[in-house]
Formats: C-alpha cells, structure tokens, sequence
C-alpha cells in the first residue's frame, strides 16, 4: 500500500483527501439536479460500482436505495476466490480474510446402503484447487461485505454514500440528446413518503434486484424457467450431534430431500439450505405457507441419525429455484446503432438459485466489468462506444452462469439413483462438484475476441496467462526492498491499464537490455501508447501502470540502472515511485516463469485490463502491436483535450 504521494498527512491511511468539489451531504441540502452515473439499488452490484467510481472525484456519482438503511443480515453469504481477487484491488482482501469462515473441504452424504434412513459420509474433497488463486473461497454476512464496500467510499476522495429512502419511479431517455439524456423521477420512501424528485443523468445503472424497475422501464424482461422445487434457508445458531458442521456438506437422503450446510463466520452460526418439495405446475411457493419450524423439521428428518436442536434462528427465507435471462443487459434494442446510456446488472438481469454460491459474486463481477467503462468515457480515456462491450460480455457470461446453474440445482434436486447422470465410479453430485470447481471458484470466465481480447497470436510466449482470462497472480519479490508478494497485489481498483513486462534470458537492468529498450520507447517515442494516451498534466502511469519482472534474483541486479520509466517522479512532490520492479521469489514460494509458463527464453508483455483480465499477450519487441491494441481502446489524449 502506497500513501504520503502528495504529502505526509497522519491518522488512518486508507481515508483519501477528499476531493473539493464533493457534494454537500449535510442534512438539509437538496439533491442534485444533476449527475454523471445513478445508480440505483444498494445491493453487492450498486455498491461495488459506487465504490470504483467514488475514486474519480472528477465524476458526479449518485447511488439511491429504496430501503432505510443497509441490510443488517440474511440473503447471500459466499464470496468466490475471484470476488477476493478483486476485493484485493479494493484494499479490503485481508479484512475478509480474517473475518470469515474459509471453506477449505466439502464433506458428501448420501444414504447408507445398509440404512437407507440414515446417512453417511462418503468422502470430502478440497475446495480450492492447488494453485487456482492466491485467495481462499470464504463465508461472510452479505451485510458485513456492503459495510466494506461503504467504507471505501466513505473513505474516497468523493466521500460518496447511499441516499437511502429514495425510489426509482420512472425513467425517460431522450436518444437524440448528449447531454444527460435520462430524465429519473425519485420518491421518498422516508419521512416524506410520497414526494417526488427529479434527476437529470449521463448514465443509469439499474442493480434494484430480480423486480428492477429499470429494467422494466427500457423494456427488458426475465426469460427462463423454474424448477417447481420449494427450499428454504436458514442462519442458525443450534447444537448437533452432526459431526461435520462446520464444514460445507452437501447431504442427500434416501426420500426425504437434500441439504446444504455452510458454516459461517464466528465459529458458531451456520446456514442451511434445505429441499422441502416438488411444487405443481402453476403453484407458487407462498401458497404452500412454509414457516420456519417446517424448515427444521425437515433437516432432522433428512439428517438422520442425526439431529439439530435449534436455539436461535437467526435470519430464514422460502424460495423457489428459478433460472432466468434478460433479453438486454442495456437500453439500445437489438438492431440499433446507438451507444448505451441505461445499464442493468445483478438479479436485474440475471436470477438462478443460490446454491452454487454465484449470485452475489455475478453481480459484483458485473459492474466490476461496468465501472472501469463508465470512467474511461465520462473522463475522456476512450470513445462512448467502449459501453456498448459490457452487455456483449457479461450477457454471454450470465448464459453461462444459467447453463451451469440448471445442471446444478437438477443435480441437487433428484433423489439417489433416479438421476440419468448417476452411475460411475463416485455420485453425480460429487463428480459434478469437482467439474465445476473452476465455475465455483468464478475462474471460468472467458471474455471473447473484441477490440478489448486480443487474438492469441503470441499465447505461447505466456501459457498459464490466457488471454481473455482473469490475470493469474503468482509469488515475487520487490527488488527495491525484497518483499515478498504476489504481483497481482500490485494493482488497485484504480481504473488503470497494466503492462507486465516479463524479462527474458539474462536481460538485466543494463542499458541496451530488452526491458530498457522497451521502457524507453514506451516513456518517450511519441508512437507509445504511454505518451499518446496520457494528458500533459497527469502522471506517466495514470493511464497505463508499467511494471517489469526479472529472472534474477534480487540481490543480482543493480537498482540504479533501472530505466527511468520503472521508477517514475510522480504526484504533487514529483516523489519516485519504487515500487514498479520486481524478481523472481528466492525463498520457496514458487517461481512465477514456471508458475505461468512465461517464456524465459524471450519474456514478453502481458497488458492486462483495468477488471483484472488479459487483453494481450506480446513479445517485447511487439511495439507496433503493442501500440495499435491501445489505439483500438484508448483516445489519444492530445485529441480528447487532455
């Protein structure tokens, strides 16, 4: 973590200047008529997108939320080895680390061939892959998880927070005007229930959940199925004779259904997902008025011989397990040659069951996708056009999530040996769980060809870093201090471009090396994507972040040959940074050329995208591509008026 950039200033490091044309929060000041992006919905999507835009002060941001207040317990739980990826970024990975349960095996009972009303355990697998990511897959409190993402814009130079008790009425877009063409009617739901507000916005974002309004009013609808199975959830705090409780099982029985436990953060409290029954064909599961006590009911019967003796029921819900799709992940109609001003993300545009543990980390992972976007446009980094790639990707991503999750909750829901997928050497929902590992941890993505993914031309030079795959972190250490670290810690939420410049064979610090050539052609040919897309008046890395490795040892090369451009004068102080070069780790933790099958021979570039994905992957000597990909993305800062 870097701080003291524009001057030493004491207490809390992670609290930012704020900025001084911050809107005034006080408790009588009247809304804004105006605003850049308005967000709707306080949920995981609404708030990770309020918290990347809260770190450009230079864009006004408003997130309403129809509720009084943030959410104190319940709903999701599950944060998938991506999701802590990008919690990293954000500055709170640790904090979740050290909060949380960590789900390191999954325990499998069926029942037992010798009794059939009895379960047994038939084996546990690991959670996390041997080297899939850096993070662990962890359960906390959905409400614990926005307290951190309101922390960091509390924390962000546009000390940004919800407006709670205001309501998306209606929309109306005026397609023929540029400026803030969405016109946002707002009611109170407070202490002036009732009232009316109207807002003026550049772009809408509609993360309000399965019922979005937003959605509804650019004419967007949820297409999909539901299974006709009623389960029911439940925190609790309970003792049990169980003797895995405190690891995630999945429990299936001979007639009576299935369950899901998950162990939660504290060591006490825990959530159960437990099947209650088929529903009919028209039949809604609030009509089959399910009450709590049914739900314990029910997981004893399916526990057996085990039981639960129930002392607090801390939060429960009914459900029923439905997998739906939007026709739109924006407001431009199929056919129609219009850049996108209004968005929808998370349930608004996506629903599925949550057993597989991927509603909450789809949504983030959506405006994660979204947010840097919206910057690059509103700050003038790139044309408008860049918008039109968030439905494009993350609509082929939501199919799959669909796909995956339909397999899954049919899987969950038959009962042993009726499933045409039983059979083999181990249960369906054991070989299943283990096939879907990638899926689970949220690794799976792949992002396709586009102006974004460039073709895998030169994939070889970098086999473990597939282009259009989220950026595979790896052990190094720092060569100004020999820290050791991973290097996808290196890069924050930030909305910044990454170019990872891996050294070959016995390239080294000296002048005339291939890292020194390429650093100063990008510090200084006016042919650089550094020099083309950065303003006069802001830093070298502001746009793109350059870092360098070396197959050497820390204590082999000479810092004070390193180029320029690795150890650039930035910020307020003109102060170095010395925090952009990086070795091979020495002690054990794993070589990141083997690691990620970078060629040592040759080296080369990786440019990963300011979501954490590989855009591209080049020989160091790739100026021209180099070059060309950015200008395929990125203005040039001259013609933007930077």
């Amino acid at each position: 973590m870097q701080f003291y950039k524009d001057g030493f200033r004491g207490g809390n490091p992670d609290i930012r200047d704020a900025a001084p044309n911050r809107r005034d929060r006080s408790p009588n000041a009247p809304l804004p008529e105006k605003v850049d992006v308005l967000i709707v919905g306080s949920g995981p999507a609404g708030l990770c997108l309020a918290a990347q835009l809260a770190q450009f002060p230079q864009i006004d941001t408003m997130i309403v939320e129809a509720s009084p207040s943030n959410i104190v317990k319940g709903k999701a739980d599950g944060i998938s080895v991506r999701t802590m990826e990008m919690f990293q970024a954000f500055g709170f990975a640790e904090k979740v680390k050290r909060e949380t349960y960590w789900v390191n095996q999954t325990s499998f009972w069926m029942p037992d061939p010798d009794n059939p009303d009895a379960i047994r355990r038939i084996g546990r697998v690991q959670d996390v892959a041997d080297d899939s990511s850096e993070m662990p897959h962890v359960l906390i409190n959905q409400a614990r998880m926005h307290e951190l993402f309101l922390e960091v814009m509390r924390n962000s130079p546009s000390r940004l927070a919800p407006d709670y008790g205001l309501a998306l009425k209606d929309l109306s877009i005026d397609t023929g005007a540029d400026d803030h063409p969405v016109t946002v009617t707002l009611e109170d739901t407070g202490v002036n229930r009732g009232d009316l507000a109207t807002i003026r916005a550049r772009y809408v974002v509609g993360c309000d959940g399965a019922r979005s309004t937003v959605r509804k009013a650019i004419g967007g609808e949820l297409h999909g199925d539901a299974a006709h199975k009623a389960w029911g959830v439940m925190d609790i705090l309970a003792n049990t004779d169980f003797p895995d409780v405190r690891q995630k099982c999945l429990i299936a029985s001979a007639r009576d259904g299935n369950i899901l436990i998950l162990p939660r953060e504290g060591g006490y409290l825990f959530r159960m997902y437990v099947e209650l029954d088929t529903l009919g064909e028209d039949e809604r599961v609030a009509e089959r008025n399910f009450t709590r006590d049914d739900l314990i009911a029910a997981a004893n019967r399916i526990m057996r011989p085990y039981a639960i003796d129930v002392k607090e029921v801390v939060w429960w819900s009914i459900y029923e397990i439905g997998h739906r799709l939007t026709d739109r992940f924006d407001d431009v109609p199929a056919g129609e040659d219009r850049n996108p001003r209004i968005f929808t993300a998370g349930d608004a545009c996506h629903t599925h069951s949550p057993k597989a543990g991927q509603g909450m980390n789809v949504s983030m992972q959506d405006t994660f996708n979204l947010g840097w976007k919206l910057a690059h446009v509103l700050m003038g980094r790139a044309d408008a056009t860049l918008l039109r790639s968030y439905s494009g990707e993350r609509r082929a991503e939501a199919r799959r999530l669909i796909d995956t999750d339909h397999a899954w909750a049919r899987i969950m829901s038959a009962p042993p040996g009726t499933s045409e997928l039983d059979g083999g050497a181990e249960p369906r929902f054991v070989r299943a769980f283990k096939e879907n590992l990638e899926f689970t941890g949220g690794l799976a993505v792949k992002y396709d060809r586009s102006a974004l993914v460039a073709a895998p031309t030169h994939q070889a030079l970098a086999t473990g870093e597939e282009i259009g795959r989220r950026f595979h972190s790896a052990p190094v250490v720092r060569l100004s201090d020999a820290r050791q670290m991973q290097l996808g810690h290196a890069a924050g939420a930030d909305g910044r471009w990454r170019i990872y410049a891996f050294a070959g064979a016995g390239d080294g610090s000296h002048a005339g090396s291939a890292i020194h050539r390429l650093a100063d052609w990008l510090e200084r040919d006016p042919e650089s994507p550094v020099v083309k897309h950065t303003g006069r008046a802001e830093d070298i890395d502001a746009v793109i972040d350059v870092r360098a490795i070396f197959q050497q040892t820390f204590d082999r090369l000479d810092y004070e040959h390193i180029p320029s451009l690795l150890k650039p004068c930035t910020g307020k102080l003109g102060l170095m940074d010395h925090e952009k070069v990086f070795c091979v780790d020495h002690k054990g933790a794993g070589d990141i050329y083997d690691m990620r099958g970078i060629d040592r021979d040759r080296g080369c570039m990786i440019v990963v995208r300011p979501d954490q994905y590989v855009a591209n992957v080049l020989p160091l000597d790739a100026w021209r591509e180099l070059s060309e990909f950015f200008d395929g993305v990125l203005l040039c800062a001259a013609d933007a008026g930077r």
